[in-house]
Order: structure tokens, then sequence, then C-alpha cells
């Protein structure tokens, strides 16, 4: 093999290995301004139409944990179905997890940096829109939470120390709010299927109560006309 071709050889691989180590960070737009990435988590509320289908997209980079979470609050229409497929995809589009049922929870490690996308279907419920609650998001067990590629700087052992103590708080209130969210999604739940029951009672109720009256109405008018005495004139005498 001549020494020519032996270089371009080693070149290849330099370059194919330093594609492969490097991260996968998508690029801005065109111009100066950079590319619009949104914040680290959500929640929310959304109605999903019947049949109907919604996606989102959260972008999140390779070292991070991915969550997501949901749960079905109350359904309107004629049917009463409360099942939801959940589903989430990678930056190439390959599904990484699914979830069906009325709440689930979908958690990942992010492999690759870019924009997940997250889907949630009504496909079992044709009749009736649901409302469901929707918490997802990214965070990093790191201390820094940019992730960008800098250099850090040199710090003694005290600031160290407490910013490592700051960054275990941090977390720690992260996940705090994520259970407290988990306990909102069921308290809302709960609120609308007392709510409902509530009004199915009502309803019900009003109804067989102006059913009763209607029935003593109508039994009172019958037994009436049984012991009417037609009035008798000489010319109208009751048939023999």
């Amino acid at each position: 093999m001549s020494p020519l071709l032996f270089g371009a050889g080693l070149v290849v691989l330099n370059l194919v290995t330093s594609a492969r180590s490097q991260k996968t960070e998508p690029l801005s737009g065109s111009g100066d301004q950079p590319l619009f990435r949104g914040a680290d988590r959500y929640d929310f509320a959304i109605m999903i139409p019947p049949g109907g289908t919604e996606c989102f997209w959260q972008f999140a980079h390779q070292t991070g944990y991915f969550y997501f979470s949901y749960e079905v609050q109350r359904t309107v229409g004629m049917s009463h179905d409360r099942h939801v497929a959940a589903t989430a995809h990678n930056p190439q589009g390959f599904l990484i997890d699914t979830s069906q049922g009325v709440r689930g929870q979908i958690n990942f490690s992010t492999q690759e940096t870019g924009f997940y996308q997250l889907c949630l279907s009504n496909q079992h419920n044709h009749f009736g829109s649901v409302q469901v609650y929707l918490n997802f998001g990214v965070f990093y067990e790191g201390p820094e939470t940019d992730h960008k590629q800098k250099e850090r700087k040199q710090l003694n052992d005290t600031l160290d120390a407490i910013e490592d103590s700051t960054q275990k708080v941090q977390n720690n209130i992260f996940h705090m709010w994520r259970y407290y969210n988990f306990a909102r999604m069921r308290k809302m739940a709960d609120f609308f299927l007392i709510q409902s029951n509530y009004n199915y009672v009502n309803w019900w109720s009003t109804a067989q109560s102006l059913l009763i009256i209607l029935s003593g109405i109508l039994q009172l008018y019958f037994l009436k006309r049984l012991f009417s005495v037609p009035t008798t004139t000489d010319t109208k005498k009751p048939r023999c």
C-alpha cells in the first residue's frame, strides 16, 4: 500500500471517529439568531377531539433525562371511554416507548440532542372528546444545566461544596415539584369525576320525580273517569 493511500485512510478514520464522538447538536437557523428551544418543562391541560391526535416537541440534550406523564381528567360527549394512547419518538423519528390507559408515564435517558416528539391519541373514543393533563420535560443531573461546550472555571474546595449542595437541593425541589404535579393531576381528575356523578344524580332524580308526578296525575285522571256519572234527562237516559 502506498504511503499516500495510507495517509488518506488515516484522515478518513479520524473524521469518522470525531463525528461519532461529538454531540448531535442541532444547527441554528440562517443568520445570527439562535435556534428556539423552549423551556425545560411544561404542565398544562388539552382537549383531544374524538379520534384525534395531538403531538408536541420538546428539545433535550443527549446527557439529560426525559420524563412524560399524563392523566385523563374528564370526557365530553356521548362516549365515556377515558383510555388514550401515548407515544414518544426520538429526533430521528424512531419509536422509543408507548403507554396506554387513563394515566401513564414514559421516562427515558436522552441519547442524542434534538427535538423529541410526544403524541397523544384519542383513538379509543370516537364519539367524545377527552381532557388530558400533561407534565413533561427534561432535567440534567450535572451542575451545568445549559450544556454548552465551554471550559469550567477553577474553583476552590469551599465553592465546589456549595455548588454541589445547591445542585442537590435544586434537584430535590424539582422532584418535589413533579410529585406535586402528580397529586394535582389526580385531584383534578377526582374533581371532574365527582362533578360528573353529581350532575348525573341530579338529572336522573329530577327526571324520575317528574315521571312519578306525571304517573300520579294520569292515575288520578283515569280513576276519576271510572266514577264519573253522566247526567240523565228525559231525552237522554242510560241504556240498560
